[in-house]
């Protein structure tokens, strides 16, 4: 049982090389040229989501260019892209995987350190010892920062796709036991199925918001 609620999740088709991980982009395929250049009320919405975000990201980084935030921007509408596609039936969910979050996860936080410890090195080296550690305990304090830091890309991968399949998974044993109950149990479990799809959604735009708040954070400490 547990394994065909699994295979759900797999990016399998009748070809070598899967095709489901196409699905990534088809929020580019969707979205026509000329949704950013004719005004609408959706464009409009997503222009004001993007100016709240570089706001907060530019407070966070303490810069005051767009550039500067632009790649978190963009890395949170893709995110946010493929969470809500993934609700859709008969659409691979991406973001369940951990070779993609991993992917966007490992590369953000190499090129933090590397740029960190390149060109901030005592900046760096500070932030192993927290101020106030008493001096016998910071030994031990720089191995514990030391393991934190590496298992960050891993943190910010396992968040956003363990997130994702709880929900999935939630969605599909309910889908499951329909077949076996009455009338009233099955109006009352599409309810619950109503309810946590609303939830789902509201999780897409969380995880997305976190993924990317964290990633800003990690940058700010490098600067």
């Amino acid at each position: 049982m547990m394994m065909n609620l699994f295979t759900s999740f797999d990016p399998s088709t009748s070809f070598n090389l899967s095709l489901n991980w196409l699905s990534t982009l088809i929020g580019l395929i969707l979205i026509p040229p000329f949704f950013w250049l004719i005004p609408s009320r959706l464009n409009m919405l997503w222009l004001k989501i993007s100016l709240t975000l570089h706001k907060e990201f530019k407070i966070i980084l303490n810069k005051t260019s767009q550039e500067s935030t632009l790649i978190f921007i963009t890395l949170f509408m893709f995110i946010l892209m493929n969470n809500f596609l993934g609700l859709f039936p008969y659409i691979f969910t991406s973001t369940s995987h951990m070779t993609l979050t991993l992917s966007m996860a490992l590369p953000l936080w190499l090129s933090f350190m590397i740029y960190g410890w390149t060109n901030h090195t005592m900046h760096m080296f500070i932030h192993l010892v927290p101020q106030g550690t008493p001096g016998i305990l910071m030994p031990f304090m720089v191995c514990i920062e030391t393991i934190s830091n590496i298992i960050r890309p891993g943190t910010l991968a396992v968040r956003l796709s363990a997130n994702m399949i709880a929900g999935h998974l939630l969605l599909t044993l309910l889908g499951n036991t329909g077949s076996s109950m009455t009338m009233l149990l099955i109006n009352m479990l599409l309810f619950i199925q109503i309810m946590l799809l609303i939830l789902e959604s509201a999780v897409s735009i969380i995880q997305a918001y976190v993924f990317v708040i964290l990633s800003t954070l990690y940058s700010s400490e490098t600067n």
